[in-house]
C-alpha cells in the first residue's frame, strides 16, 4: 500500500500501528495523522533508533498493508 493509502486510511490503521510500534501513545498517533516524517521521528524518539532503520521499518509496514 502506498503512502498515499495508508494517510487517506489513517484512523482504519491506527490499530495496526499500535501493533508494529506499542511503544507509540495514542497523542503520538493523533499527531502523526498519517503523516510519514512525523512519523518517522516519533519512531526514532520512542524506539531510539536511527532515522534510516525507522525509514526501513515504516517502508516494510507500507508495503505490507
Amino acid at each position: 500500500m502506498n503512502w498515499d493509502r495508508i494517510s487517506g486510511n489513517w484512523t482504519q490503521l491506527t490499530g495496526k500501528v499500535k501493533e508494529q510500534w506499542g511503544k507509540l501513545t495514542d497523542d503520538d498517533l493523533t499527531e502523526i495523522a498519517g503523516k510519514r516524517d512525523i512519523m518517522i521521528g516519533k519512531i526514532q524518539e520512542r524506539y531510539g533508533i536511527a532515522k534510516d532503520e525507522a525509514e526501513r521499518q515504516l517502508d516494510k509496514f507500507s508495503s505490507d498493508y
